[in-house]
């Protein structure tokens, strides 16, 4: 794995490299996926059931499209229990941590009589995409349905496509049974996001649209927002690992790796001031890579967008962190908790030794669906926030508003807003 000395040039190369990763980029197939949009949007479940077929090979109708209990009792038969115990633990973790967000509604009283607030209600239907065949992860459907229960979400509707053989991953239903899941169908793609967006006969319109998918998916929840919400347009995974020469470089080969091996265009960098520990870290890594099952899909991606850099001065490994704004980020160093009081920017942050990244993946609480391609800059990861909305509360006195009707008028009259100036004045004619 390639050694690097971080220097400005050496930095701005890389985040130019990195941000070409984005689904944004990918303008070669927006006319495809607007074109499938646009046919479900107009003819509903006759072009799901078409796309269904075309890109899935499996046959379904309005009578089979929607998973039943019976097919939700296979999928738990199927699975060895230990597992199942283990999704349950990680979604008690999950729900505990997420309760902890959950936002009240506050009103207060002025002198004058005047009430002022906000008033918190959760989104009434919201839509879960999750990913089938080899990128069904179980995990990423607790993080997504578990914040939107929390948050109060009457109605969660989960979309996936089925297997060659019709049915839905195993581990997928029951992972979206454990979560609290209401409906779920049969259906992938941008097909799927489309007909979440949009509503046709056999499944419902949602308020908010979760969940990662490939690029096909990430450019339709692109097409349809405005219709609805979304999470995010979410890119290829990332890894960042700030550690000086305290780190043990197996253990940061190793999780630089936890990420390289989920897709060709991850990206796995560690950033350190000890050229020693790179140097390290190279050799654990190339040890590791003979061993593991997903070798061909990790060797190209630290090809493409694996990188060890050496840093003059902590100083300098900050700065370049902050600019990446990683989707996740682990601190392994000396005192990695006052290095984490100067990080500004990434997605999740794991501290010390013993927080390797997959605790965020599986089980620690916190939400895995996180801001990719440096959108941690301005985004956060998943969380019961996004399944809610605000509402302001004004309620003036009419002693309230006469004391400040000469200031409304003149404000809207100098932006040449006459009616609204005249709405408040009415209420005091003589």
């Amino acid at each position: 794995m390639r050694i690097i000395q971080l220097t400005k040039e050496t930095r701005s190369d890389l985040l130019e490299k990195l941000l070409k990763r984005s689904p944004v980029h990918y303008t070669q197939y927006e006319d495809t996926v607007a074109g499938i949009v646009a046919d479900v949007r107009e003819h509903g479940d006759e072009a799901v059931f078409s796309y269904t077929e075309k890109f899935d090979h499996v046959r379904t109708d309005a009578e089979t499209i929607r998973v039943t209990r019976e097919e939700i009792r296979e999928a738990y038969a199927s699975l060895d229990p230990a597992f199942i115990d283990v999704m349950k633990r990680s979604a008690a973790n999950v729900r505990a941590f997420h309760e902890k967000q959950r936002r009240e509604s506050f009103f207060f009283t002025k002198p004058d009589g005047s009430v002022l607030g906000q008033r918190v209600t959760p989104i009434e239907i919201s839509g879960v995409y999750v990913p089938g065949g080899k990128a069904a992860y179980p995990s990423s459907v607790l993080m997504n349905i578990v914040p939107a229960k929390v948050a109060g979400v009457s109605r969660i509707v989960m979309c996936t496509p089925p297997g060659s053989d019709g049915k839905v991953n195993a581990g997928t239903l029951a992972a979206a049974d454990i979560a609290g899941v209401d409906e779920v169908y049969k259906v992938g793609g941008a097909q799927a996001i489309a007909a979440m967006a949009f509503g046709t006969k056999s499944i419902p319109k949602v308020d908010k649209i979760t969940g990662p998918g490939n690029i096909f998916v990430a450019l339709a929840k692109k097409a349809v927002f405005g219709y609805v919400s979304i999470d995010s347009i979410a890119g290829p995974s990332e890894i960042l690992v700030l550690a000086d020469e305290t780190a043990n470089p197996r253990h940061v080969a190793a999780d630089l790796l936890s990420q390289a091996e989920h897709d060709e265009l991850a990206s796995a960098i560690l950033i350190t001031t000890s050229k020693t520990l790179a140097e390290q870290v190279s050799v654990e890594i190339d040890g590791f890579v003979e061993k593991l099952e997903r070798a061909d899909i990790i060797k190209k991606s630290l090809e493409n967008y694996g990188y060890l850099f050496v840093a003059h001065s902590e100083e300098e490994m900050v700065d370049a962190a902050n600019e990446i704004a990683s989707e996740h980020m682990e601190i392994i160093t000396a005192d990695p908790w006052a290095l984490m009081t100067k990080i500004r920017n990434a997605g999740a942050i794991f501290i010390g030794p013993w927080s390797s990244e997959p605790l965020g993946d599986y089980f620690a609480g916190p939400n895995h669906i996180l801001p990719t391609n440096r959108t941690a800059r301005f985004f956060s990861p998943l969380s019961v926030d996004d399944f809610i909305k605000k509402s302001s509360i004004i309620c003036y006195s009419e002693e309230a508003l006469l004391r400040d009707s000469a200031d409304i008028e003149r404000f809207a009259k100098e932006e040449g807003l006459t009616a609204h100036a005249n709405s408040i004045a009415v209420r005091f004619e003589k």
